[in-house]
């Protein structure tokens, strides 16, 4: 076999060169330095900046602190009031939480409303958007009258696009809907609250409170079932959205006490039982992974 000429040994030795260039090899062998590039921002801020809350009562402070009367200074999400110690108190400090966050929840709301109270949230641009509602969709005057899981799904995914048209990269917090059974079992312990309860608080679950035969059983476990369905729309639609957060059923699993309950109606929560909220609230928003 002929030897290469000096001349064809110095073009394979060119295009060898070239190769290793192309390769992104040094001269001794090494690999180059790949050029460096910024790390994309995280989807998920755990600090966000201001922050809006919806919902219903529960959100309002409903009977924490006088009877029939909204409290809004202690609600979970925005309030002021040192003993809660607020999601927007804890993100944003107290003097920014005043300025920076705000709550247009309505008691009384079901999902039905939340795209309205969505709409009027967007306009504030808020990075973070709590949302709290189902528990007035389960809480009919009978079971038949309970928001279908259809349409409660069916609008929790317009309200949620509603806002997404609006502000594309808020974030959103959605806590599951409280255990309602469990609720009924704290309550009727004590025999004043049982007594408001006949005033028609939440009566397809509350109602006869110490009845226990059949037909109230089903009636308590076909609520509680509902209830469920509804966390797991919660769960399903927030999962798409690669902004919202769910609470992973931290609410609904939260075992409550009577300290936890408004002394009101033995229903809504109470100062103590808002604390609760806004500790598993936090915990949730600021978490790294989720």
């Amino acid at each position: 076999m002929r030897k290469p000429s000096h001349r064809s040994r110095a073009v394979l030795a060119v295009t060898a060169a070239a190769v290793l260039g192309v390769a992104g090899c040094d001269a001794v062998g090494g690999n180059a330095a790949a050029p460096t590039r910024a790390k994309p921002a995280p989807l998920w801020d755990v600090s966000p900046g201001s922050v809006a809350a919806v919902g219903d009562s529960i959100t309002r402070g409903f009977d924490a602190c006088a009877v029939l009367t909204d409290c809004p200074e202690v609600s979970w999400a925005t309030g002021s009031d040192t003993k809660v110690d607020s999601l927007a108190v804890r993100l944003l400090g107290t003097a920014r939480a005043a300025e920076r966050s705000w709550n247009y929840a309505v008691t009384g709301a079901r999902m039905a409303d939340l795209a309205g109270q969505l709409a009027q949230a967007a306009a504030r641009k808020p990075q973070l958007v709590t949302v709290m509602v189902g528990a007035n969709d389960a809480c009919r005057n009978s079971t038949s009258a309970m928001t279908p899981v259809a349409d409660f799904r069916a609008r929790f995914e317009d309200a949620l696009a509603g806002l997404r048209e609006r502000l594309p990269k808020a974030q959103v917090y959605v806590a599951s809907v409280p255990n309602l059974k469990r609720l009924w079992s704290e309550g009727r312990t004590n025999a004043l609250g049982k007594q408001i309860w006949k005033l028609g608080i939440c009566p397809s679950m509350l109602g006869d409170a110490d009845a226990v035969d059949s037909a109230a059983t089903v009636r308590r476990d076909t609520v509680q079932k509902r209830v469920e369905d509804y966390n797991k729309v919660l769960r399903e639609v927030c999962a798409k959205d690669r902004r919202c957060r769910f609470d992973g059923n931290a609410v609904y699993d939260y075992r409550f006490g009577t300290d936890q309950l408004s002394h009101w109606d033995w229903f809504h929560p109470s100062v103590d039982g808002q604390a609760r909220l806004a500790e598993i609230a936090y915990r949730t928003v600021t978490a790294r992974h989720t």
